[in-house]
């Protein structure tokens, strides 16, 4: 039997404030991610996902529960853990913006106590990787969010670690850098290194992730490849359309699988569904009732949450 990268049974983090109730941030959480696998987790906000990258990279303690990394435990045997890890958390926490990117990394790396010559080779290889090679020597203060960014990636990749990390990572990213980390990340599976990454977008799960674990209210809800949740979202695709007679929108409304068909300010209608199939049939009966002016959409992560796990004042960040 292989180690796996994450081990996590019954993991529960509970916070405590003078004169208030505890807080549950992790109930019971179950979690396995394999070697050489990226594992997304998705979820909205205060839904556990930092806290739960936090007990991993020894940053919290647990309140109960065991989580074992590369097959290290977190708490007993944290020095192994750290040794094998690299964390990246969104934001800039982390980086020291008056010292250049070439110093930044260089401070990191004396923290995992690499000679002076391996780290100027490892540090110039990993800005040369994120294309911050002319901008070594400058200081962090004048780098864009998505420079700083690739930055932080960089960082936890300084120990060559064999469990990465991310929370977060493309936040600030443009369109091209965002589609860059995406190849990165392709590329450190390749090497074997295994990845838990935590992220609200659809479109980067289903392209980096070969599983896919939803979390709500501190519990782990269930696990899924990213082609069954961008199933979900097909599934609950809308519709809108322009110039639709009340005689039409009493047919969308008939139609199996329509849940809602709603006139907007500006006359438009937005034919919402729940039910594999249906946006095709909304469409068709549209074009055979001549109405042109038709175009599709995905719903956001959040309202796919509130139709699978229900309506519990979700927000997605």
């Amino acid at each position: 039997m292989t180690t796996a990268a994450v081990r996590v049974r019954g993991l529960t983090r509970e916070f405590t404030r003078r004169r208030a109730q505890p807080r549950l941030a992790l109930d019971a959480v179950d979690l396995t991610v394999e070697e050489g696998e990226v594992h997304g987790l998705l979820g909205p906000n205060g839904a556990g996902k930092t806290t739960l990258c936090k007990i991993l990279s020894t940053v919290l303690l647990p309140t109960s529960g065991t989580a074992l990394v590369n097959g290290f435990d977190v708490v007993r045997e944290t020095k192994q853990v750290r040794q094998g890890i690299g964390i990246v958390f969104g934001g800039e926490r982390g980086l020291y913006t008056r010292l250049t990117a070439r110093q930044n990394l260089m401070y990191w790396s004396a923290l995992y106590q690499q000679p002076t010559r391996v780290a100027k080779a490892r540090v110039a290889e990993l800005l040369e990787r994120m294309g911050l090679l002319e901008r070594a020597d400058d200081a962090v203060e004048t780098f864009s969010r998505g420079m700083k960014q690739r930055l932080h990636l960089a960082r936890g990749l300084i120990g060559d670690p064999r469990t990465l990390l991310l929370d977060e990572p493309t936040v600030g990213m443009d369109p091209v850098a965002a589609r860059d980390f995406r190849s990165l990340v392709a590329e450190l599976r390749g090497e074997g290194r295994s990845i838990l990454i935590t992220t609200h977008d659809m479109a980067e799960a289903e392209s980096v992730c070969d599983k896919v674990s939803l979390i709500d209210g501190g519990k782990v809800i269930g696990t899924e490849s990213p082609r069954t949740i961008g199933g979900w979202m097909s599934k609950y695709e809308r519709v809108r359309a322009q110039g639709v007679p009340e005689e039409v929108r009493a047919k969308l409304r008939a139609l199996p699988g329509v849940s809602e068909v709603r006139v907007e300010d500006d006359e438009e209608v937005l034919v919402s569904v729940d039910a594999e199939g249906a946006a095709a049939r909304v469409l068709r009966t549209l074009v055979d009732a001549g109405v042109s002016a038709v175009s599709t959409s995905r719903p956001s992560l959040e309202e796919v949450y509130l139709h699978v796990i229900g309506d519990r004042g979700l927000a997605v960040r």
